[in-house]
């Protein structure tokens, strides 16, 4: 039942209101001025609050300035005996829903409070979706591992500064994710955080995507588009997999990280632009400099800070924390109850060889929710789950063997030895 304040000097306006209000099926209370307004306002929430202007000790036009100090989210409807233009139009600038004059005309007042409780529920709706859309901005970094541990107190030290950070780990371990907390808790939150997928865009496209071109600046422009870096103008930049950004892109990145100054493709101004760049890749940059795919200076330039994501195989002991938060999140999006992993199952994942990291490991535990009943056994994680890996670890045989080798010269030489030795013993 929506709650309704009468505020009114006059007992006979206030009298009056409450009957109709009540008749109306709203649960009305009421204060003679806006001093006890106010102290009501504090103690309870109302949906609707009907004020008069003129009142003793304070009078409703300094009442709504509290008011809307207190609780802006709380319609007021102004109601006056001695109502001028003036009034309304001071009244409605200083955040009053409507302005009504004495006597106030009941189908009207009944409009105007229904209008104003939509109004309401959908200012609370709102910030309902934006707290959700807040929660999923960004979601929280699982883990209690000491690898996961030392990027945490990095994160804290790094994000306050304006330090270029260069993320590095394999797919799946959750390089975007270290980024976005550097956003989140930098001076640079409150502007957007910018993502350019540097291997997903093909390299004739990859300038006009983070510089922006002008209209006619080849075939397909047909009209002017903003870029990546001007976009993120006064907040960050997350240049993903930059190990596969071609080498002109590269030149034009460096020159404006140097200069903090873009020029659109096919433009000649030049354009000042503020942005904090942070970029990952699963690549090993140096071995990539060595061969001639990444410029020397520009790594230099990213990689002020290095964050190395671990694999989930390096911090196994976060599988119970992780799966527990899959558990939950998953559950909630198809509105099941939680299901129930017990410990051998837990066990069993935390043996399992995680190439797909992270990322597989949520994949497993949608695929283990979908497929078990209300609790998730050992045999579950057998049947649905090992397979699989075991697939996987036997289209490599003896891994351990290869692994001693750095390169195939090595590896030749190894064969011929095993070979020989292999001949020898045989003509004994």
């Amino acid at each position: 039942m929506a709650k309704i304040l009468i505020v009114d000097d006059e007992a006979s306006i206030r009298r009056t209101l409450r009957d109709i209000l009540e008749y109306e099926k709203y649960d009305v209370d009421e204060t003679k001025d806006g001093m006890e307004c106010l102290v009501k306002l504090k103690k309870e929430k109302y949906d609707v609050i009907i004020m008069d202007i003129k009142m003793p000790k304070m009078d409703g036009i300094e009442a709504l300035e509290r008011i809307q100090m207190i609780s802006p989210d709380t319609p007021v409807i102004m109601i006056s005996g001695h109502a001028n233009i003036d009034s309304a139009v001071e009244a409605v600038k200083k955040g009053a829903f409507d302005f009504i004059s004495k006597p106030p005309d009941l189908n009207r007042m009944l409009i105007t409070i229904r209008n104003a409780m939509d109004k309401s529920s959908l200012v609370t709706e709102k910030k309902v979706l934006q707290r959700r859309m807040a929660k999923s901005k960004t979601q929280e970094i699982i883990g209690e591992s000491e690898p996961i541990l030392k990027i945490k107190e990095t994160i804290e030290r790094v994000a306050p500064t304006e330090a270029r950070v260069l993320i590095t780990g394999k797919n799946g371990t959750g390089k975007e994710l270290v980024a976005r907390w550097i956003h989140e808790k930098s001076p640079r939150s409150e502007n957007p955080i910018i993502e350019v997928n540097c291997a997903a865009i093909p390299a004739e496209l990859i300038e006009s995507e983070l510089f922006g071109h002008e209209k006619g600046a080849f075939t397909s422009a047909v009209k002017q588009r903003i870029g990546k870096f001007e976009q993120a103008n006064g907040g960050t930049l997350f240049l993903d997999e930059i190990g596969d950004m071609s080498l002109s892109a590269q030149a034009k990145v460096l020159r404006a990280l140097q200069e903090n100054r873009i020029t659109r493709v096919g433009g000649e101004k030049s354009i000042s632009v503020n942005v904090r760049v942070i970029a990952a890749t699963n690549k090993d940059l140096r071995k990539e400099i060595r061969a001639g795919k990444f410029r020397e200076d520009l790594y230099h330039r990213l990689a002020v800070i290095i964050v190395q994501v671990p694999t989930l195989n390096e911090r196994r002991a976060d599988i119970p924390l992780l799966v527990d938060h899959f558990n939950e999140i998953i559950c909630e999006e198809y509105g099941i109850s939680r299901k129930r992993f017990q410990k051998e199952a837990i066990q069993t994942l935390k043996e399992i060889d995680w190439s797909g990291n992270i990322r597989e490991l949520r994949n497993v535990v949608e695929r283990l929710i979908i497929l078990s009943s209300e609790t998730v056994s050992k045999m579950d994680v057998l049947n649905y789950v090992v397979p699989s890996s075991r697939n996987r670890s036997n289209s490599m045989p003896f891994p351990s063997i290869f692994e001693k080798f750095e390169n195939a010269d090595e590896l030749t030489e190894f064969i011929n030895q095993a070979y020989s030795k292999y001949k020898s013993e045989s003509q004994i």
